[in-house]
């Protein structure tokens, strides 16, 4: 039996307080790139939290595709974050570090990470750290951060998303997708997506699309310019990357910004530079994982004022298509890789 010590910490009324913590804890770990069967668990000492960070006893984690790829040997984590995978967490404050004065010993939070979320503990930057809405449950809560993190920054942030634009989501059902159009339908924004089949079209549809897209038998860029009166969409956030580059720069309006987040169709695409300059176009981009603390920390505040309001009132909600025990992980990337969830996929603690 592992020993424990007594963590201090400040309750919700200033005052120390104290939670037993194990020395070690169970994580699952990449023993080798490969497949899931590649996921096994194993023992880590409990991680200490520095000044400005929170240690949470994790209850629920989040899958996300980075897991996968950084499973298959294609995502490593940045330096200085724990090797093991995890992205989300939702949990109980074990910990607070010096500095971190936002939270409690007791608190039920979520946090983004930049790995390690796989564990019956991790250890955050404060400022990664939001509270739980208020009735939502820790499973419902582990699917928030990465997708609103995601969505928050690319579309409204550097696809500068206005009001009165329309948006095109690829990859509707994914918990990107959810989250992208709840968001922007919730904030008043038209909201078009693709999506492989006709029951995600119409599962997108019931969440805010205005108009699900099977990009199996519809061409997205007709089908978007025929909605739009033929003057495209505003802002596309892509998932797809070079085989859907050319087509994407088709499906905008004039002075439209593509904003790409994965490259599942491959990293490299051709364009017509004569339409860019036509149509004052913009390419953007960007990698959550690496970017600093500072910059999530103003995207955490932007959640708080502009998003968590939303989700405490229920006019957006979490979308969890399967929970998972957590020594189950090898079928929860399995399943994930068959690409018929609709919405987050969740690793539940006990």
């Amino acid at each position: 039996m592992s020993r424990t010590r007594l963590a201090p910490g400040r309750n919700a009324s200033g005052n120390l307080s104290a939670m037993t913590i194990p020395e070690h804890m169970k994580i699952i770990e990449v023993a080798r790139p490969g497949g899931p069967e590649a996921l096994v668990e194993a023992e880590r000492e409990v991680p200490n939290c520095a000044s400005g960070e929170v240690l949470i006893r994790v209850h629920a984690a989040g899958l996300n595709r980075a897991d996968i790829l950084q499973r298959r040997g294609n995502y490593p984590a940045p330096a200085g974050a724990p090797a093991h995978p995890g992205l989300e967490v939702a949990g109980t404050i074990a910990r607070c570090g010096q500095d971190a004065h936002d939270f409690a010993v007791g608190d039920a939070v979520c946090a983004l990470l930049q790995g390690g979320g796989y564990a019956e503990y991790v250890a955050v930057d404060a400022g990664q750290v939001l509270p739980i809405p208020a009735s939502l449950s820790f499973v419902e809560a582990a699917s928030l951060p990465e997708a609103y993190f995601t969505v928050w920054s690319n579309v409204f942030m550097f696809g500068r998303l206005q009001p009165g634009e329309t948006l095109l989501v690829h990859g509707g059902s994914s918990g990107i997708g959810v989250a992208a159009i709840q968001l922007a339908h919730a904030l008043g924004h038209t909201v078009l997506t693709t999506a492989g089949s006709e029951e995600k079209c119409r599962f997108c549809e019931q969440l805010g699309a205005a108009r699900g897209i099977n990009y199996k038998n519809e061409d997205f860029v007709e089908r978007s310019r025929a909605l739009t009166k033929n003057r495209g969409v505003d802002v596309i956030l892509d998932m797809v990357g070079g085989s859907y580059l050319a087509r994407n720069m088709q499906a905008l309006a004039t002075q439209g910004r593509l904003v790409v987040i994965a490259t599942q169709g491959g990293s490299k695409g051709e364009i017509d530079l004569i339409r860019i300059m036509q149509q004052r176009l913009s390419i953007t981009g960007s990698l959550l994982r690496p970017r600093s603390a500072e910059f999530k920390r103003e995207i955490r505040q932007a959640l708080l004022e502009r998003v968590w309001p939303l989700i405490g009132t229920g006019k957006i909600k979490p979308i969890v298509d399967r929970v998972f025990p957590f020594e189950k992980v090898q079928s929860a990337h399995a399943y994930m890789e068959s690409g018929t969830h609709m919405g987050k996929i969740v690793l539940q603690l006990e």
